[in-house]
């Protein structure tokens, strides 16, 4: 890749553990090269002084630590970037959090680099971070790593101590797959071996950092990759123009050539580049351009343009490596939104298939995976979407995963390989439909989520709800959070997972009955809305309505009709919904039913007189 000043770039990573002196090597290797203005280096000094723990010398890592609170605690808290240039490559430089609890900064910075460069203090030696981020970097696919044995000056310059991290470092790597290791003895603080051979490392022949910056092969064998093209946005500044705007992330294209809609098995043949200047003959990797076509197709934002020669694959099924990114844990069957490129498409993780351990690399059977934790895993989306593998193009492979809450990032995640188990499958159309059995009964099809705490009352109204409905000669079906246990959910127990597993089951269940035209009743605890809204979206368009039973814990203890919060509070009982495991109330429900001082008879007709306004029954 090149610049602006017309060199070959390279993105270099730091990272490593806690304090051990990326930012210092950086501000150092800055400082070095000539790439700090006067009015900085005035700054630096005067913040060296109110900061600095170097005594009268300059503290370099002042320069990346630009938050008050990472001067105040001497750690790196977000990603730093700084660019500069030497005569021979210009370089954008990531300095990325040491903290554990930062290694989600540490795989956004990896994501966009071509070299790592990971610090070990000499003292302390390979750590399990240093491990941890060794593997985010290969799988993120980085295969150049710069083992820098930092703080040689607080080891004496001894040998045999670079000797012993570098074997120890190297032994690891090698269980990475393909990677290149370049171990180098380093003083960031005083610029040992930084640009110029140290003095007081004799033993030490090989390249400085930066003769090693400049000497690493960043091509890839110049292998040509094929022409990917996600589309950003349709432009239609007037009648007369429609294009469409993106960023080539892969390969070149040119006037004349076809251009395939990805999944659509339809082509078109590519009329003119627009850029920002003008019209060009040939977009290339990184450009930013407008696409029109000599022929109409319907392309939208979301879409991938690509060569029809080397299309990629689509499938609504895959296996990927997921570094998951948030406090609330990954939940198997739970619905995320799966962002890729710039298509957004609803998604689940239909399984962990391991967790893997940083430290030796192991296979671990898991359930679920928490903050920082990686794990490989199949997912299915609620749309085929186009992809490459992650290591043929990063960019078309890889994804994050949104929570539909908060619209936090909770994952991010690289694409192995399609799994194509249904693509012999195909829907059968039926003669008779949900309208025509619905008809039949004289009814609307329906499904009534009843949730609320155990205890709350849900059972019963349910059950009265049903022979209310029975009465006036509707169809129905109850289906109850206890009796579904017993049978087609017999098998789960009362973890977070498996309880976005029973819902998820039910779900399809209430689906396939309001699919027959029946108004279906059920009776859930189902703690979280995450879980709630994807009912809501699977049974649509029957109408779904959400019954919030509102009962205070306090009531529900004190009911507790089959003696579960005694038992959970006596320590018999665990992951109990309202005790030690949460439980999320809706925040908009289509009823909201108070038991305190209402009859069940009350709360059902309630409900009905509900089904009655909507013209249900």
């Amino acid at each position: 890749m090149s610049c602006a000043l017309g060199k070959d770039l390279l993105r270099v990573l730091t990272c490593g553990s806690v304090d051990d002196g990326k930012s210092t090597l950086i501000g150092r290797l800055l400082y070095e090269c000539g790439s700090i203005l006067d009015d900085q280096l005035s700054a630096l000094q005067r913040e060296s002084r109110r900061f600095g723990t170097t005594g009268d010398d300059l503290d370099f890592s002042l320069l990346l630590d630009g938050l008050e609170d990472e001067r105040q605690q001497r750690i790196t808290i977000d990603v730093a970037y700084r660019f500069f240039a030497t005569p021979e490559r210009a370089f954008i430089v990531a300095d990325t959090p040491g903290h554990k609890q930062y290694t989600r900064n540490m795989a956004t910075g990896a994501s966009t680099s071509e070299l790592a460069v990971i610090l070990v203090d000499a003292r302390k030696g390979v750590l399990p971070q240093t491990k941890r981020h060794a593997f985010i970097c290969c799988l993120l696919g980085i295969r150049q790593i710069v083992l820098a044995v930092n703080k040689m000056d607080l080891v004496g310059f001894e040998q045999r101590r670079f000797d012993d991290i570098a074997q120890h470092f190297s032994a690891f790597a090698a269980e990475l797959g393909e990677v290149f290791v370049a171990a180098i003895p380093l003083s960031a603080r005083f610029g040992d071996n930084i640009t110029e051979l140290s003095a007081r490392m004799p033993w030490y022949g090989g390249a400085t950092l930066i003769e090693h910056l400049h000497s690493v092969d960043i091509s890839g064998g110049c292998v040509k990759r094929p022409f990917r093209f996600p589309v950003q946005w349709v432009n239609r500044p007037n009648g007369d123009f429609r294009g469409f705007s993106g960023t080539v992330v892969s390969g070149s294209i040119a006037p004349g050539d076809d251009v395939l809609l990805a999944g659509s098995g339809q082509s078109a043949r590519l009329k003119e580049i627009v850029t920002f200047e003008g019209t060009t003959d040939r977009a290339r990797e990184g450009d930013a351009v407008t696409l029109t076509f000599e022929t109409d197709i319907d392309i939208a934002r979301g879409d991938l343009l690509a060569d029809p020669r080397e299309p990629p694959e689509c499938v609504d099924q895959f296996a990927a490596h997921v570094i998951w990114m948030s406090d609330q844990p990954l939940v198997p069957g739970r619905s995320y939104l799966l962002k890729i490129g710039t298509r957004t498409v609803p998604a689940t993780v239909t399984a962990l298939k391991h967790r893997i351990d940083v430290e030796t690399l192991a296979h671990l059977a898991d359930r679920t995976l928490g903050l920082n934790e990686i794990g490989f895993c199949n997912l299915s989306t609620a749309a085929p979407v186009a992809f490459d593998p992650y290591t043929a193009c990063r960019d078309t492979g890889a994804f994050i995963l949104i929570d539909r809450l908060t619209n936090e990032t909770a994952g991010a995640g690289m694409i192995a390989f399609g799994l194509r188990r249904a693509s012999n499958i195909h829907w059968q159309a039926l003669t008779v439909g949900r309208e025509q059995r619905a008809a039949l009964k004289d009814q609307l099809p329906a499904v009534l989520w009843l949730t609320g705490l155990s205890g709350a009352g849900k059972s019963t109204i349910a059950d009265i709800v049903e022979k209310k409905l029975l009465a006036l000669g509707r169809h129905t079906m109850l289906l109850d959070g206890d009796n579904v246990r017993h049978g087609l959910n017999r098998d789960l127990g009362f973890t977070d997972a498996d309880r976005v597993e029973n819902i998820r089951r039910a779900g399809e269940v209430a689906k396939l009955m309001a699919e027959a035209g029946l108004i279906v009743i059920c009776s859930f605890i189902s703690p979280f809305r995450a879980e709630r809204r994807m009912v809501r979206e699977l049974t649509a368009p029957a109408a779904f309505l959400e019954v919030y039973v509102d009962t205070p814990l306090e009531e529900c203890m004190r009911r507790d009709p089959k003696g579960l919060y005694a038992k959970a509070r006596a320590g018999r009982l665990e992951h109990f919904t309202g005790l030690d495991s949460p439980y999320e109330p809706p925040e908009a429900s289509e009823i909201r039913i108070t038991t305190v001082g209402v009859t069940p008879d009350t709360a059902a007709e309630q409900i009905l007189e509900e089904l009655r306004a909507r013209k249900i029954i």
